[in-house]
C-alpha cells in the first residue's frame, strides 16, 4: 500500500495539511512531519520524494527552521513551496532577502521555460493565476537552478534544477485558489518522482486489518462508541479483523443528540451483532460537570470520566489488553506541530498523547493515518449504512460545548429540541449532504421578548452550518433568508425556553470547526 510514499516536511504553514490531501487524492500515501522531527526519515520512512511546506518564519532570521541536510543528499526529488523554496535556496547556496514588494493573494505567473512540473498544463510564454503569500523572496539562485516562471513581485516564482530533480515554487499549489495546483503537484509526484498512484481505501482496509491482527494477537480490545463516524468505522473494522475479541462500549453521557443511544444500539447489536455494552452514565457526567463553565475544563473532565468508565467496563468483562479509539490524522498532525502550535488546546479532547499510566492497556488507533473524508470512504468500503457514514461530525464532548457556560439538564433538553428542528429543516431542503456540519448552540444569554400577549425572558439559540472537505478548514453555509426565517420561526414556536435565533457566519482556518 505504501510502496510509494511522499514525505511532507512542515515548517508551520496553516495549509500544510492540504498538501497531504492533494497528494493522497492522486493515489499516493503521504505523511507530514515537523522539520525538527525529520532527521533519519530518509532511512526509516524511505520517501520516494520530499515536499517542503510553507511557513510563517523568515529565512533571513537567525535560528529559523531549516530542512535536514539528508533531504538534498538522498537522491530523491524535492519540491519546496513558499518558505520551502526559500530555505532550499538558502541551504544550497542561493540568496533570500526581505522585500517591501510582498505578494499576498491572487497573482499571475508567466512561464519562461518548459518543465516537467508544468507538463500538460503550461508552456513557455503562457500565464496562470496562482495564490501567493510571502514577504521574503529569492534574489539569487543556487548553482544548477534556472527560473521557469516569474510573477510581478517574485522574480523566481518557480525554479528548477532538472538534473537533481529539485523544484521550488513561491506560490501555493495546494490551495483551491491556484486552479491547476493539484495537477502541478501530481506532475511532481507522478512524472518527476515516478509514483504509480496505487494507494486505495480497499488496500488500506486490507493492510490495516492485518496490522490490527498482528498488534492485538489473542488479546481483548475495548472500543468506545460515540455514535459518530470515526468510532463507528473503528468498531466495524476491528470486528472484521478480530471478531469476538472486540467489546464495544457506548457511554451515554447525557449530552448526546436526540435518539443517539437507540441508533447506536440498533446498528451494532442488531445489524452487526457486535458485543455492545450500553452504559447510561448521565448522572455521573452531569454531576462532575456541575457548576463548570470553562470549555477546556469541560473537555478535560469529560475525557477523564470516559477513561474511568472504560476502565470499569473492562474489569466487568474480565479485563482488556487494548483500548481502541478513532484518532484521525489531523489530530496527530496538530498534536505534534512544531513549536507547540495551537494543538494542545485545539485537540485536547483526543487522547493522542497516550493513556494514563494506571491503565494497563495499549492503544489501537487504526484510523490515525486518515483524514475525515477518507474515514467516510473507508466506512462505505466496510458497508456501513449511509445514515452513519454521511452524518455530520459530533464532538467527543457532545452537547457540553454547544451549551457555553454551566450545563443543566434543562438547557440540554432545550438544545436537543432546537437541534432536531434545525437538522430536520436542512434535510427537508435537501442540504444535509451539502453541509459538512450543522448544529444549534444554546447561548448563555437571555433576552426580553414578547410572544403573543406575554413578555418572555428566554435563551438565544445560535445556528451554525459550515462547508468543508476534510475538516481542517471551514466556511459558513450561505442559507437563504427564507430558510433562516422559516427555521427560526419553528424553533421559537416549538421550543419553550428560546425566544431569539441568530445565525453564525464566521469561517474557520485550520483547526477546530466547532463553536464554543
Amino acid at each position: 500500500m505504501t510502496e510509494d510514499r511522499i514525505l511532507i516536511i512542515d515548517f508551520g504553514s496553516q495549509v500544510t495539511q492540504l498538501i497531504a490531501r492533494r497528494v493522497r487524492e492522486s493515489g499516493i500515501y503521504s505523511e507530514i512531519v515537523p522539520f525538527n522531527k525529520a532527521e533519519g526519515l530518509d532511512k526509516s520512512f524511505a520517501p520516494k520524494a520530499v515536499i517542503l511546506s510553507g511557513g510563517p518564519a523568515s529565512v533571513t532570521g537567525i535560528g529559523t527552521p531549516r530542512a535536514p541536510e539528508w533531504v538534498f543528499k538522498a537522491g530523491v526529488p524535492v519540491l519546496g513551496i513558499c518558505y520551502g523554496e526559500q530555505t532550499m535556496c538558502a541551504q544550497l547556496g542561493g540568496k533570500v532577502e526581505s522585500s517591501d514588494e510582498r505578494e499576498f493573494g491572487r497573482a499571475i505567473i508567466e512561464v519562461l521555460d518548459d518543465s516537467p512540473l508544468f507538463e500538460g498544463l503550461l508552456q513557455a510564454g503562457e500565464s496562470e493565476p496562482v495564490w501567493m503569500s510571502h514577504g521574503d523572496r529569492v534574489v539569487a539562485l543556487p548553482p544548477g537552478f534556472k527560473t521557469i516562471a516569474v510573477s510581478r513581485n517574485a522574480p523566481f516564482a518557480a525554479i528548477a534544477d532538472e538534473s537533481r530533480r529539485f523544484y521550488g515554487v513561491q506560490f501555493h499549489p495546494e490551495v483551491m485558489h491556484t486552479p491547476r495546483g493539484a495537477a502541478m503537484l501530481k506532475n511532481f509526484t507522478h512524472r518527476i518522482a515516478g509514483c504509480k498512484g496505487g494507494w486505495t481505501m480497499a488496500a488500506f482496509r486490507e493492510t490495516e486489518i492485518a496490522k490490527v491482527r498482528a498488534q492485538v494477537g489473542k488479546g481483548k480490545v475495548i472500543c468506545g462508541l460515540s455514535g459518530g463516524v470515526d468510532s463507528s468505522v473503528v468498531a466495524v473494522l476491528l470486528h472484521e479483523a478480530i471478531g469476538d475479541q472486540l467489546q464495544c462500549v457506548f457511554v451515554d453521557t447525557g449530552m448526546m443528540r436526540a435518539g443517539e443511544a437507540d441508533q447506536v444500539v440498533n446498528l451494532f447489536r442488531h445489524h452487526y451483532n457486535i458485543p455492545l455494552v450500553n452504559r447510561d452514565a448521565t448522572d455521573l457526567f452531569l454531576g462532575k460537570l456541575d457548576g463548570v463553565s470553562d470549555p477546556e475544563k469541560k473537555r478535560k473532565i469529560i475525557g477523564a470520566t470516559f477513561i474511568d468508565v472504560f476502565e470499569e467496563e473492562a474489569k466487568k468483562i474480565g479485563g482488556a489488553d487494548f483500548l481502541a479509539q478513532g484518532t484521525l490524522y489531523p489530530d496527530v498532525i496538530e498534536s505534534v506541530s512544531f513549536a507547540g502550535g495551537p494543538s494542545v488546546t485545539i485537540k485536547s479532547h483526543h487522547n493522542v498523547g497516550g493513556l494514563p499510566e494506571r491503565m494497563n492497556m495499549k492503544l489501537v488507533e487504526p484510523l490515525r493515518e486518515l483524514f475525515k473524508d477518507e474515514v467516510r470512504i473507508l466506512g462505505r468500503e466496510l458497508g456501513l449504512p449511509e445514515e452513519f457514514v454521511g452524518r455530520h461530525p459530533f464532538p467527543g464532548p457532545g452537547l457540553a460545548i454547544r451549551v457555553p457556560g454551566e450545563i443543566t439538564r434543562e438547557k440540554l433538553e432545550i438544545l436537543r429540541k432546537a437541534d432536531v428542528i434545525y437538522l430536520d429543516e436542512i434535510r427537508r431542503a435537501g442540504l444535509y449532504d451539502t453541509i459538512w456540519q450543522a448544529f444549534a448552540v444554546l447561548l448563555p444569554v437571555r433576552t426580553v421578548g414578547v410572544m403573543g400577549d406575554e413578555r418572555t425572558y428566554d435563551y438565544v439559540c445560535a445556528l451554525r452550518a459550515v462547508t468543508s472537505i476534510d475538516g481542517m478548514t471551514a466556511d459558513y453555509y450561505p442559507f437563504s433568508h427564507d430558510f433562516l426565517g422559516h427555521v427560526s420561526t419553528r424553533i421559537i414556536n416549538e421550543v419553550r425556553g428560546i425566544n431569539r435565533v441568530v445565525y453564525d457566519v464566521t469561517s474557520k482556518p485550520p483547526g477546530t470547526i466547532e463553536w464554543e
